[in-house]
Parts: C-alpha cells; sequence; structure tokens
C-alpha cells in the first residue's frame, strides 16, 4: 500500500492506494497547532495497517507556520565584516508606496545575533583578505557560550560570507569549525542553500534555512517515531516546494525546500490526472479551506520560478510557480470602509472554522455562504461524515445582508461573485500578463471548494472546457504519491552568449546536473536519472534576467545558435520583443533538477460507480433560483451530465452551471465543456 498524508490549513487529507488499485480517501480536521496529530488522526480514522505500507508521503504547512508565526529557532547569523546590515537593509522598493507608515518585512534574525567574520572574497572568487578564523571563532563562541548561560540558546547558526557562491572556502572553513567545537548546533552555510549571487536574497535564503531547520528535523523526528510506533517499516519521504519529494533523511539539508509542499503537491496530482485523459496544457485551480493556489501548466509540466517570497522575505530556491489568493472556503466575507463586499485573506481555518461547523465560528465565510445559497447540502457535506448547520450560517450572514439591502441569499451569492472575481484574478496573474491566453488551456479544479466555483470562473476567463478530478477533494494528497523524487542544483556563473564560450557553457551545464544527479545517489536513490535544465539568461544591460529551458537536451546537443534561439523565444513570450541576432546575450546562472521515479505511478480512478439521481434540489446562483435540479453522485464512465446541477463526490460538491455539460471518461476524469447559457424549464 501507498499512503500519501497531507495537512492543509483546514483538512489534513489522505489517499490511500494499495496494491490492488483500491483507493481509500480521508478527509479529517487539521490541528493547527500540533499538525503530526492530525496526520495521525488521518490515518486511525482510515484504519490502515501502517505495517503494510511501503511507501509514504507527507506534506505539511510545518516550516511555512514556523515562518509566519516567527516560532522558529534563535539563529546566529555570520557574515562578513561590514556586511552586518544586510538583513535589514534590504532593497530600496516599497511594497506599499502610499503607506505612511509603511515598514520593511522583519528579517527571522536580530541584529544583536549577527557576527561579523574578518574575510574576504571578491565576484571573481579570489581572496581578498584572508579568514581570520580564530577572531571570527572566538566572536561566535562568546555569543553562542553567553546565550546558553542566560537560557536563551540559539537552535542554528547561519553562515553566509560575501561572493561564497563562487567561493565556498571560507564559509566551509567557519562551518567545520563550528561543528568541531559545538557538536550538537545545526548550521547552514549559504553556499548549501543558494549558489547565487544578489547577496540580499542569498542572506534572505540561508536566514530562513537556518530558523526553520530545527523545526522540521524535531517534527519530522516525532512524526517518524509515531509511525515507527504504529509499524510503519517502509520508505518515509516528504513533499518539497519544487513538486518533487525527498526522503526524509535527505530534508537535513533541505528543509527551506519544503515551505510550499501542499499546493506544489496539488499541481503534481492535478498534471499527472489532466495527462491521463489527453490534456497537457491546464490551469490548476486549488481551492481549500484557507485560500485558493493556481499554477499554468504547459506541455504537462508545471512553471518554475527560482525565487519566492514568505512574509515579504525572499527565498531564492525553485519552487513550483504558483500564485495564492485569499478566497478559502474558510476566508471572511466582510465589509471595508468605504460599504464594499471584501472576502479574505483573512481566514477562518480549522479553529474555529466556518460558523456551519458549529465550532465557535462567530464570522460568514465562504462555506457558510455555499449552505446559504444551496449550494452545498449540509446532509451530504463530506460524504454525510460532517453535519452542517444552516441556521448558524444564515444568523451570521444576515447582519452582512443588512448592510447592503439583501436577502441573506443574495448576499451570501454576491459573496461567492467576489470570490470568483479574486480567483479571476489570480489566474490573470499567472496567464495573461505572462504572455498565455488562458483560453488555450483547460481549467482543473481541486480542493474541497474549487470544483463549486470552475464552471463560472472559466466562463470569466472565456475557458471552455474543465476537467473534474476523481476525489478531487484530496488531489494533493494523491499528488504526493505521484511526485518523483526530485532535486535541484543552480550556479552563479556569468558568461557571454559566443562561440568562443560554447565549451565553457557546456561544462557548466554538465557539472550543475552532474551535482543535482550526485546528491540523488548520495541519498540512497535507485534508478534511472532524468534530468530538465534551464538558464538565466538576459540581454547584456538588462538589470534582470528570464528563464530559459532547455528541457531534457544533453550538453552536446547545446550550441550558442540553439540557446540563442531558445533565449529569444522566451523573451518574445514574455516581452512581445526581441533583438533577434543584433545584441550581445549573457548567461547568469545554470540550473539543472534531477528526477528519480519512486517506482509504479499510482491510479486515482478507484471505484467508479454508475451516476445515479441520488435527489433533486434548490439553489440560488448568480442571481438566478435554480429549482429542481438534479444532485447526482458522481457519474461513471460515459455517463453524462448537464447543468444546472450538482454533483457529489464524497470529498467535494461539482457545480455544474448553466450552459456547461460533459462526461465521464475512461481516466475517469468529469469534462464539462460550455456550449451557451440556458433557461430552466
Amino acid at each position: 500500500m501507498r499512503v500519501g498524508v497531507e495537512v492543509g490549513g483546514t483538512f489534513t487529507d489522505l489517499v490511500a492506494i494499495g496494491d490492488d488499485g483500491r483507493l481509500k480517501v480521508t478527509k479529517v480536521p487539521s490541528t493547527p497547532a500540533r499538525p503530526d496529530e492530525g496526520a495521525l488522526n488521518a490515518i486511525d480514522s482510515a484504519g490502515l495497517d501502517l505495517s503494510q505500507v511501503e511507501d509514504l508521503v507527507h506534506g505539511s504547512t510545518v516550516a511555512t507556520n514556523a515562518i509566519l508565526e516567527r516560532k522558529g529557532a534563535r539563529v546566529l547569523m555570520v557574515v562578513t565584516e561590514g556586511t552586518r546590515d544586510i538583513l535589514f537593509i534590504q532593497r530600496h522598493n516599497r511594497r506599499r508606496i502610499y503607506d505612511l507608515f509603511y515598514a520593511k518585512p522583519e528579517p527571522v534574525v536580530q541584529r544583536r545575533d549577527v557576527v561579523e567574520a574578518p574575510e574576504r572574497i571578491d565576484a571573481a572568487g579570489a581572496v581578498v583578505d584572508a579568514l581570520d578564523l580564530d577572531t571570527t571563532m572566538t566572536r561566535i563562541a562568546e555569543r553562542l557560550d553567553a546565550a546558553e548561560v542566560a537560557g536563551e540558546a540559539y537552535g542554528a547558526v547561519a553562515i553566509c560570507l560575501l561572493n561564497a557562491y563562487v567561493e565556498p572556502a571560507h564559509e566551509q572553513a567557519v562551518a567545520d569549525a563550528v561543528r568541531k567545537r559545538f557538536q550538537n548546533q545545526k548550521v547552514t552555510i549559504s553556499s548549501d542553500v543558494c549558489r547565487e549571487f544578489r547577496e540580499y536574497e542569498r542572506a534572505s535564503t540561508t536566514a530562513l534555512a537556518a530558523y526553520v531547520q530545527p523545526v522540521i528535523d524535531a517534527y519530522l523526528g516525532r512524526f517518524g517515531e509515531a509511525l515507527g510506533a504504529r509499524g510503519h517499516r517502509g520508505r518515509f519521504s516528504v513533499m518539497q516546494s519544487n513538486g518533487g519529494r525527498l526522503p526524509a533523511a535527505g530534508m537535513a539539508r533541505s528543509a527551506i525546500t519544503a515551505l510550499f509542499s501542499g499546493p506544489a503537491a496539488g499541481v503534481v496530482g492535478a498534471t499527472r490526472q489532466a495527462l491521463r485523459s489527453g490534456f497537457g496544457n491546464i490551469i490548476t485551480f486549488d481551492m481549500g479551506g484557507t485560500s485558493t493556489d493556481v499554477c499554468l501548466v504547459r506541455d504537462g509540466q508545471p512553471d518554475l520560478a527560482a525565487a519566492t517570497e514568505i512574509d515579504g522575505l525572499p527565498v531564492k530556491t525553485p519552487v513550483i510557480d504558483i500564485a495564492t489568493v485569499g478566497a478559502g472556503g474558510g476566508s471572511i466575507v466582510w465589509i471595508d470602509d468605504g460599504g464594499l463586499l471584501r472576502v479574505g485573506p483573512e481566514s477562518a481555518g480549522a479553529d474555529p472554522g466556518p460558523a456551519c461547523y458549529s465550532r465557535g465560528g462567530q464570522r460568514p465565510t465562504i462555506t457558510d455562504c455555499h449552505l446559504v445559497r444551496g449550494t452545498i447540502r449540509a446532509e451530504t457535506f463530506l460524504g454525510g461524515t460532517m453535519q452542517l448547520d444552516r441556521a448558524a450560517a444564515e444568523a451570521v450572514i444576515t447582519p452582512i445582508a443588512a448592510q447592503l439591502g439583501l436577502s441573506a441569499v443574495a448576499a451570501a451569492d454576491a459573496a461567492i461573485r467576489v470570490a470568483e472575481a479574486n480567483i479571476v484574478r489570480a489566474i490573470q496573474r499567472i496567464s495573461t500578463e505572462r504572455g498565455h491566453d488562458p483560453r488555450d488551456f483547460a481549467l482543473l479544479p481541486f480542493g474541497g471548494a474549487g470544483p463549486m466555483l470552475a464552471c463560472r470562473v472559466a466562463e470569466d476567463l472565456g475557458i471552455h472546457t474543465v476537467l473534474v478530478p476523481p476525489a478531487a477533494g484530496v488531489l494533493s494528497a494523491y499528488g504526493l504519491l505521484a511526485s518523483d523524487f526530485v532535486h535541484f542544483e543552480s550556479r552563479t556563473h556569468q558568461v557571454r552568449l559566443e562561440n568562443a564560450h560554447e565549451a565553457e557553457i557546456r561544462g557548466v551545464i554538465a557539472e550543475v546536473g552532474g551535482a543535482a544527479a550526485a546528491h540523488l545517489r548520495d541519498l540512497g536513490l535507485e534508478g534511472d536519472v532524468g534530468l530538465k535544465r534551464s538558464l538565466d539568461m538576459r540581454y547584456v544591460g538588462q538589470a534582470f534576467e528570464i528563464p530559459v529551458d532547455l528541457g531534457d537536451r544533453t550538453p552536446e546537443e547545446l550550441d550558442t545558435a540553439t540557446i540563442r534561439a531558445l533565449f529569444e523565444a522566451a523573451h518574445h513570450r514574455v516581452f512581445e520583443f526581441d533583438k533577434a541576432g543584433g545584441s550581445a546575450i549573457e548567461i547568469v546562472a545554470f540550473r539543472a533538477g534531477a528526477a528519480v521515479s519512486p517506482g509504479v505511478q499510482p491510479d486515482l480512478s478507484g471505484d467508479a460507480a454508475a451516476a445515479s439521481i441520488a435527489d433533486r434540489t434548490s439553489f440560488f446562483e448568480r442571481g438566478q433560483q435554480h429549482a429542481d435540479a438534479p444532485c447526482t453522485t458522481r457519474p461513471g464512465e460515459s455517463v453524462g451530465v448537464a447543468g444546472p446541477a450538482l454533483v457529489e463526490d464524497g470529498t467535494s460538491t461539482i457545480l455544474v452551471a448553466n450552459g456547461w455539460r460533459g462526461a465521464v471518461d475512461s481516466a475517469h476524469n468529469l469534462i464539462l465543456r460550455f456550449e451557451e447559457e440556458t433557461t430552466d424549464a
């Protein structure tokens, strides 16, 4: 048996797939203060015998929460003498230019916890000032010993020396000395985390990696022990932000890569399931309890970003390029000072949750709105395993409705339309604003709330195809099992794209790819290693670079003409122009991702059954009352469905809007297509 457990902000999802192909899904409330308890509750609720589980993959928000809630380790930061304020000066840009009280994002390291090392290496890797290791260690030891005596011990040491991305010798010497003298101290060095230029971004990434490493180590150790106590002896892996997993032991140097594991797993699961139906170009739409995540997938490959941010702080590590908005099922509905109806970003989360959960929630959420307008049925929520309180939902929405001069049902519908508009805007950011026409893609919704809004979101974007996978509410947990083992390496190495440098370029491409593959081998992973390579490139004189995908081309298959053509095409797609053959081009950074398949790919088909009309229902949607609409269980293969209708599959509700119809295909995906708006008979 193979098991994926994904801890979300509101629910913890589990997918278990046996060797016979039988599918078991479980959804339980998350426990935000103790996420491992939520994961274990899901395992217990599913009634799994962990001794029979050969592959368990886990995704959680532990690293994310540690940063957002400022509950990571106390970090001692070691920097080159003269650069003590690098984390605090940051960049000159203001994120809110009209905010008179704007303050820069607060680093996770205090200024008093920064130690300067006498040393300097220049941008070419040459030693300008030799490392004074004795002075450096004296300064570090004084801080560590004093903190220990005061009962405020440091949990980690982060080392980020100037230009260490070119020559890491000084960093490694300091790290070796700290590990030798303080054997229990966790040490993170920038050349292990981020071998790229731009000092602030590299320093921020290193500090954040050190900040979350002790938290991740403790969490995985505790969770691993609990699994072992329940009889698990199989493989235990952890999902990363880049769409791949690593063995839990491999996270000892890679905790920072686990920041956005849940959203990344969802994209992987969506991509794999869409390919089964022949859809390589999709826009994924993951609407859970807390937020909505969207991602663009081209030719079966999700876009990767070289960096991201969390709480305003840059993280320079490859991540699946996901845009997030505060429009989840638990997002709070409110009216701003100008009298406008707003949704999110604040969420009721798992505790107390929406008012209809009867756990103390006192403010209206999108889930409450769905219940009031009838697009969620109280008696069948989560397959009937969780009862909802419609009266409580109406009670919290009524004050909003009164302010707007609407009925409770109309106000609930209006709030959902605001959420839809927020999601449309997020999808435009990853498509239209980057040179992609969303009409060329199918929309794939998942998460507990995604399939309820998908048809209308697609209409607003001009998308005419919606693909809803089976067990859409737990697709992220399935994505954990569908993911490969992945590791990325990168190097900043600036070189002109000229024939004279062709051998040098090929050599660096080969070196970075080899390092990525070697890391997976060092973790004991067997099997064929696949490599995907890319370059960060720009015209000489440009301030910032763009990623250029080299695909699976080997270094021997790449020459300057091929790389130039790939760059010009990428540049034109982003900026609508290129300087074909007319300007000098340079490569700034080399990247490679190595992947090893975990073995048998899981199948999400499960036990498909023929559709049955479970009931007739009535719901209000986009200003129109749909009376006596069909409410069905999820159809079996070739069985059709036409809107307006509700389809319930146990993990989510699919709203088939007026004008949409479709059927389930051989991959058990429900393919809906927009025809034209019809009226109720």
